[in-house]
Order: structure tokens, then C-alpha cells, then sequence
């Protein structure tokens, strides 16, 4: 893989995400209030903006034929509701954007039960970065790992989250520039 971000360095950095119940995917951003346009990417069926590839598990799944935003609840399809997924979510640095795009690709969500993490995570990180070259300098990420998200050290287990799914427990990360928006989340389904 290369550092430079392209469809192909771009499919090998959200591979890592394959064997996890996880989405990862990116849209064109319409609205000035970008948790509007997370409504467009919690769909199902959204392409990605770039016409690039998306990891998501449930894109065959029955419970998409009833509802094609399963399995999140609270859908920010408007003002009020946008404002309430914006509450449970905090703002990160870019640093700590990447540590969570890693654990987000680990078992149970948490590198200290994961099997060869240290010899695996140069390899993530490196995957971590091309995911985030698509969110250049001034993009902001945002995380449901509470209040103090943004001191957290995400190689350590976490200890908390504000679920925005049908599930007791989710970990995410919304990215944000300019012209595009991105989701990488992952669920426990216990």
C-alpha cells in the first residue's frame, strides 16, 4: 500500500474493518450542518462519494429490507434531531482519530485483548493514516466515547459510550471536511 491516497490505497485501509461488524464508508457533504449529512451515510445503501469501496456488513441483510438505516436509532433527519446525535458525540484530535480508527478494527474493540496487536499495529496505523489523508488538515472527527473523548488513550480498554445503534454498545468516529463526510462504527451485537 502506498501513502498516497487513492481507490486502492483507500480499499487496503478500510480492509482492516473486514473482519469486524463494522461500516466504513464516506459521502459528498449538502448540508452546512454536517450531522445532516450523517443521515445520507447511516442509509444502507449509500455510495461512497468517490465512487470508491465501503466495508458494510449488513448490505445483504434482511433487517435492511425493513429499514434501510438498521441498525441506527435517532436518525438526525432534521434540526432537533441532529442536535441530538451532535450531544452524544465529542470533539477529538486528529491523533486520537487515528488510534480509534485502529481500535476500531480490533477484537472487542480493544487492543489489549487483541492477539498480536503490537505486531499488527505499525500495519493499522499505517491504514489508519490513509484513512484519514481523505480528511485533510482543518477536518474534525468526532467520537461516542463520551465527554472526555478527546484524552482518552484509545489503547486502552474503553470504558464507555453513547450508543447511536439498536445495540448496547457502539464505538464510532465521524469524520468531517469541507466537501465530505465519513463514518467508521462498530458494533458489539450481544
Amino acid at each position: 500500500m502506498t501513502g498516497e491516497l487513492d481507490e486502492r490505497s483507500w480499499a487496503a485501509a478500510i480492509g482492516m474493518y473486514a473482519r469486524r461488524y463494522t461500516i466504513a464508508k464516506v459521502t459528498r457533504r449538502k448540508h452546512e450542518d454536517w450531522a445532516r449529512d450523517v443521515h445520507t451515510l447511516m442509509r444502507g445503501d449509500t455510495p461512497d462519494a468517490r465512487g470508491w469501496q465501503v466495508n458494510d456488513p449488513l448490505a445483504d441483510e434482511l433487517e435492511r429490507l425493513d429499514d434501510p438505516f438498521h441498525p441506527f436509532v435517532g436518525l438526525p433527519a432534521d434540526r432537533e434531531k441532529a442536535d441530538a446525535l451532535r450531544a452524544r458525540v465529542h470533539e477529538i484530535p486528529r491523533s486520537s482519530a487515528g488510534k480509534l480508527l485502529v481500535v476500531l478494527s480490533t477484537l472487542w474493540l480493544d487492543p489489549q485483548k487483541h492477539p498480536d496487536f503490537e505486531e499488527r499495529r505499525p500495519d493499522l496505523e499505517k491504514k489508519a493514516g490513509v484513512v484519514l489523508s481523505r480528511f485533510p488538515e482543518g477536518a474534525r472527527f468526532y467520537a461516542n466515547t463520551r465527554r472526555e473523548s478527546a484524552d482518552i488513550d484509545y489503547y486502552k480498554r474503553i470504558s464507555g459510550c453513547n450508543s447511536i445503534s439498536r445495540h448496547v454498545w457502539d464505538l464510532g468516529l465521524f469524520l468531517v471536511s469541507g466537501t465530505e463526510v465519513g463514518m467508521v462504527w462498530s458494533f458489539h451485537a450481544w
